[in-house]
């Protein structure tokens, strides 16, 4: 159960939203031309129909609680420039202690949301990390009291590039400014501010989230007790840029994506973004569990069609991957996030030292990798565990062995599981819990 503690929202919602061609009313039902279209269409659309409509109503006005920062106190981004007003979209579950010390601030990933567990509302599935939070889990809800906020630039419920410039009164696109993983961390202490958390019991995260853990532990080391970085680095590497990249034009060259003024146009670049989802998914897993899951194993049929057809089940798995993940992620905002990782540099604000950035830190550390992750491979793991041993922090790594490729941190990981929730008891038992 969520804590019932909601910021004050204020302004105006957005009244209506663009999408093949027709208006949706985020408050009221499909524009005439797309309902038609849904009732002549096959299931499977129709459900595609509903989730862009539920995801188009979570820019602005979340289904979880949200907090607006009104423009006398913007946010002072990496970019130089103020971002003003602002919100934050954020869910909360377990008991806020009265002593206010058994917080945990989850953050996500790049394609992740505050929806750590839970029904989701635009896909009504279940949370993206049921295998690690709640009831008795690892990060125990019973336990302890779990923050988790979209990030800023992102699409359900935090300001980002879908969200109304109150300047223009239109979608912000591309006048949205540019950010950093350090401003998202910054949108997030201006969360807890506003909750009046001083300081959290730990920091957990995976991939982009365990780039936040990093930021927060240097930033903020007053306010963060233990911090758990997992499948993470402390930089991007050429070949994560490379691959954003190749994310980021695909979306681009899609006609579309109209310079990035879609919301105008009534129309998606669903096939840029799908292309991009396909081609990141395919880092995110390892070619031994590809190999396992499809091999060669033709989809539905008993022989090849030669055509261009999906005649493999791995073709058929990346192109549900692309098309599902339209209907509920912003193109705009996949460029914004993606830059802010190939922007993320730790050391770059520390005389190009990583150990600099842990100087005086009294955190406890966790780190954490995956055998089988290429994407954020152990070396990196290795080199922020190096840079906390030369600064004397108390910190643990552990390479977990596991063919699951970059998601195992997402996946069914007993070991993982194991170490999670051994580190945090014992770290709770330092703490006094």
């Amino acid at each position: 159960m969520s804590q019932a503690v909601r910021g004050n929202v204020v302004g105006e919602q957005r009244a209506d939203v663009g999408f093949a061609g027709e208006s949706v009313s985020i408050n009221g039902s499909l524009a005439p031309g797309l309902l038609a279209q849904a009732n002549g269409a096959d299931s499977e659309l129709a459900s595609a129909i509903a989730s862009r409509r539920s995801a188009l109503a979570e820019i602005d006005n979340p289904s979880s609680h949200v907090v607006r920062f009104e423009a006398n106190a913007p946010l002072l981004l990496d970019c130089q420039k103020q971002l003003g007003p602002f919100q934050i979209a954020y869910a909360t579950f377990g008991t806020l202690n009265a002593e206010k010390t058994n917080a945990i601030l989850i953050c996500h990933a790049l394609t992740g949301d505050q929806y750590v567990i839970g029904d989701h509302p635009v896909t009504g599935k279940q949370g993206w990390w049921v295998s690690l939070v709640g009831p008795g889990k690892p990060v125990d809800t019973n336990r302890f009291f779990i923050i988790c906020a979209n990030i800023l630039g992102g699409c359900m419920g935090s300001t980002g590039p879908a969200s109304i410039n109150p300047a223009t009164g239109e979608p912000y696109g591309l006048e949205f400014p540019v950010i950093t993983i350090g401003d998202m961390v910054k949108a997030q202490a201006r969360l807890l501010d506003h909750l009046g958390i001083p300081d959290l019991f730990a920091v957990v995260g995976g991939s982009m989230g365990g780039m936040q853990v990093l930021e927060w532990a240097a930033r903020y080391k007053d306010r963060v007790f233990a911090a758990v970085p997992i499948a993470a680095a402390a930089r991007h590497s050429a070949q994560n840029i490379a691959f954003h990249e190749v994310g980021r034009r695909a979306v681009m060259a899609d006609p579309d994506w109209a310079g990035g003024r879609y919301y105008k146009t009534g129309k998606l670049p669903a096939a840029g973004l799908g292309v991009a989802r396909m081609a990141a998914h395919i880092t995110y897993l390892s070619e031994d569990a590809l190999q396992a899951k499809f091999g060669r194993n033709l989809q539905d049929r008993s022989a090849k069609t030669f055509s261009f057809d999906p005649d493999f089940q791995v073709e058929s798995y990346l192109r549900h991957q692309g098309s599902t993940f339209v209907d509920r992620f912003d193109a705009n905002s996949y460029l914004y996030i993606t830059r802010a990782m190939d922007y993320f540099d730790l050391a770059a604000d520390y005389g190009e030292v990583l150990a600099e950035a842990f100087t005086g830190t009294r955190t406890r550390f966790c780190v954490v990798s995956f055998t089988s992750d290429w994407l954020y491979p152990t070396r990196e793991s290795k080199a922020i565990v190096r840079a906390l041993n030369a600064v004397a922090a108390n910190v643990s790594f552990v390479e977990i062995d596991s063919n699951k490729g970059h998601d195992a941190f997402l996946l069914n990981e007993p070991v993982f599981f194991d170490t999670i929730r051994g580190f945090l008891s014992s770290a709770a038992k330092k703490r006094g819990l």
